[in-house]
């Protein structure tokens, strides 16, 4: 009855995700702020209470979230780096609804000039997907992001806010959700 009432009112969680700091202060889903996390290096992760356990998670694993793209072919080789992407900071917030649920969704990172690279505009593009329990893809989104990389400063940031909306399968939860953030490999160069 709880899980009904909670499912028919419209409600709203956030928070910061980064698997290597926590800190307790839930911070809301912006370009700018996402953009000033990654610059700052000191993420501020929400805890999961109360409300935010019931927000569907915003997942980037270790593979999909680093992007090196090497010279002429040369994948694998340290000396033939072209730069290489990081997402370091994802956050998300939620709408539930009785049927279906919205997710504004956060990333940013940075990109990192490698021996070969020149500085100026880099574009990479990243895939999100939605899953439920039995990782059947229920919803799909794309983005390009772009950062430019001065030649004062091998780095750029980027950030990127956006939404997606996904049905909910009678008998789950918004919780038994996830949503999914890559880099896309099959640029060439990329390793």
């Amino acid at each position: 009855m709880l899980l009904a009432a909670l499912l028919l009112s419209a409600c709203a969680v956030s928070g910061f995700s980064n698997p290597f700091k926590s800190g307790d202060a839930p911070l809301p889903v912006s370009q700018d702020g996402m953009l000033a996390e990654a610059k700052a290096d000191a993420p501020q992760m929400a805890q999961l209470t109360g409300d935010n356990l019931h927000c569907p998670q915003i997942v980037a694993w270790p593979h999909d979230r680093l992007l090196t793209i090497y010279a002429d072919g040369r994948v694998g080789d340290a000396q033939a780096i072209m730069h290489r992407g990081e997402i370091t900071r994802l956050a998300r917030q939620c709408q539930i609804y009785a049927d279906r649920v919205v997710v504004k969704y956060g990333f940013a990172g940075r990109v990192l000039l490698g021996p070969k690279g020149t500085p100026g505009q880099v574009t990479l593009p990243v895939n999100i997907k939605v899953a439920d329990a039995d990782r059947k893809v229920l919803a799909k989104d794309t983005a390009s992001v772009t950062t430019i990389v001065p030649s004062e400063n091998p780095v750029g940031y980027f950030s990127i806010v956006k939404e997606i909306s996904f049905a909910v399968t009678m008998g789950t939860r918004p919780e038994d959700y996830k949503v999914f953030v890559a880099f896309e490999r099959s640029q060439a160069g990329a390793g």
